[in-house]
């Protein structure tokens, strides 16, 4: 990364330019409130157009038809000529066609080994299946959404009435969606929502003790949600300290049994079943372990021109320092890598993880044209107002989430993980769909950047925001965790807020420090990636 700066034209900041390789054409204000006409840079470069912040110059006359190069890669042509200072917005831009499928590199760069990072700990909660914890939570599972809101309920008298009394229990949430009934149960594709809540279900900040709510006439029945064998065996050494059995059976209260008369004596089986989860949760002590055991989700939501320049490459400096640590990363968000595809092919550490990749994309290519998706309709109009152009410009910034370590494996949709290192987790660029399915995968940690702003957050797992720019982290300073706006400024280096990131993550997965969505208990739905007919 380069930058480019000039004499001072307003007493705060000298006018600042910023672009991402030596042969870009183009770059990015870095300016708070943009640069108006005018502005001079060094090189003599004067600006023919107001450029709002984030958003592109061009360095050097480009022709009509002529690509448009930022992290010297074509994000598009222009559709007439663009003289040198002008404004470089989507509306000049062609953008370019996907990259084809066929004909890519395959694990073709293998970098050089990092030294092991040894020596790093958090205290977490050891599970029987040898997941870690960072959190020690109730979840009560439904099969449905018509429960919805009697669970809801009991919840709230779970946490009134109950959890004062079991103070090393965290929280208790209710696993909230929209699946269940009124849907093609048995078509191909329902594997996906049922294995996804299944899997989150067994997230490791749920202790192994799963609860369930049913109605009792749905499509989707609890043996078929956790059938037999699919709920870890309780930890023996607690076995015998909280009266729990060696093999813990599927806990349902079902809310159309004939034993309930009235709604309260739902709500009273809820409750009941409840505390007996709550006295063995509350049994559990954190205990020191690895930074190797966290399993770590990355995403970008409310993306800018900055998120490429300074989150996103900082959450890929300290992915390289997780993966050197031994531990757990998944990077996501089919539609915002696809377009980066080739570099991804490139860095899978065998040709098997390439075309697993590949068979992703593919699957997801193919879903999209079902539902005659235009490539455009990612970016969104709050990405085009932070300066990105089009897809293959987000697509870009999002891929450093990813640092430069190889990648090691692939999951599909809601599948749980099984292997440690970089992990290519498949799942749609939305928000909520993205975290739901990495907390499936077994996520007990969530990073996410953002240079909009966004008020996300999961109830599930801490999730640590990340802001791209000095503005972002002023306005919203009790929402945002970490301002890589430093780096922009000079104040920081891209590894300055990696490593801070990265110590971060120990504080807060060991309990010591609650990030702001866990201070103001900003907790998002749950939403099921459900790509089978509704009947």
């Amino acid at each position: 990364m380069t930058d480019s700066t000039a004499s001072t034209t307003t007493p705060a900041r000298p006018p600042l330019h910023i672009k991402m390789d030596e042969r870009d054409n183009v770059a990015i204000v870095a300016n708070d409130g943009g640069l108006p006409a005018g502005t001079v840079f060094p090189s003599g470069l004067t600006l023919v157009d107001k450029v709002p912040q984030a958003h592109k110059v061009a360095l050097v006359d480009i022709p009509e038809g002529g690509e448009v190069r930022r992290y010297n890669v074509p994000i598009g042509y222009a559709l007439k000529p663009i003289p040198a200072g002008s404004w470089v917005h989507e509306r000049l831009l062609r953008m370019p066609e996907a990259r084809e499928l066929e004909g890519l590199p395959i694990a073709t760069v293998k970098p050089e080994p990092q030294p092991p990072l040894t020596g790093y700990t958090f205290e977490g909660y050891r599970n029987a299946d040898g997941s870690v914890g960072t959190r020690n939570i109730l979840a009560i599972t439904q099969t449905v959404q018509c429960v919805a809101g009697v669970t809801d309920f009991a919840v709230q008298r779970i946490k009134s009435e109950l959890l004062p009394r079991f103070p090393n229990v965290d929280d208790v949430v209710a696993l909230e969606h929209t699946y269940g009934c009124g849907v093609a149960i048995d078509a191909p594709d329902a594997v996906i929502p049922i294995r996804t809540l299944r899997n989150i279900s067994l997230n490791p900040n749920f202790g192994g003790e799963v609860m369930v709510v049913s109605l009792g006439c749905e499509k989707l029945q609890p043996e078929r949600l956790l059938p037999p064998g699919s709920i870890p065996l309780v930890d023996e050494r607690n076995a015998a300290d909280t009266g729990a059995s060696a093999e813990t059976p599927l806990d349902v209260v079902c809310l159309q049994d004939d034993a309930h008369v009235g709604f309260m004596s739902m709500v009273d089986s809820i409750l009941r079943q409840a505390e007996l989860h709550l006295e063995r949760l509350n049994a559990r002590r954190r205990e020191t372990v690895p930074a190797s055991e966290l399993v770590v989700g990355v995403q970008c939501g409310g993306s800018d021109a900055f998120s490429g320049v300074t989150a996103n490459p900082a959450v890929g400096y300290c992915t390289d320092l997780l993966v050197r640590a031994g531990a757990t990363v998944m990077f996501s968000e089919v539609t915002e890598v696809r377009d980066g595809i080739d570099q991804l092919t490139s860095r899978a550490s065998s040709p098997e993880v390439a075309d697993a990749m590949i068979r992703e994309m593919a699957w997801y290519d193919a879903y999209l044209q079902r539902g005659r998706v235009d490539r455009s309709a990612n970016t969104t109009p709050g990405n085009k107002k932070g300066g990105l152009s089009n897809i293959v410009e987000k697509a870009m910034g999002s891929i450093v989430k990813s640092g430069s370590s190889p990648i090691s494996g692939v999951i599909s949709p809601g599948e749980k993980l099984k292997q440690k290192g970089l992990i290519y987790a498949a799942t749609p660029a939305s928000d909520f769909i993205c975290g739901t399915l990495q907390l499936a995968a077994g996520m007990n940690l969530h990073v996410f950047t953002t240079g909009r702003g966004t008020p996300y957050g999961l109830a599930e797992v801490p999730v640590i925001k990340v802001a791209t720019r000095d503005d972002l982290a002023r306005r919203w300073h009790d929402l945002m965790d970490i301002n890589a706006g430093t780096i922009t400024t000079g104040e920081k280096t891209i590894a300055d807020v990696g490593w801070e990131m990265f110590e971060l993550m120990l504080d807060v997965a060991s309990g010591r420090k609650k990030t702001w969505a866990e201070q103001w208990k900003l907790h998002n739905a749950l939403v099921l990636f459900n790509p089978a007919p509704v009947t």
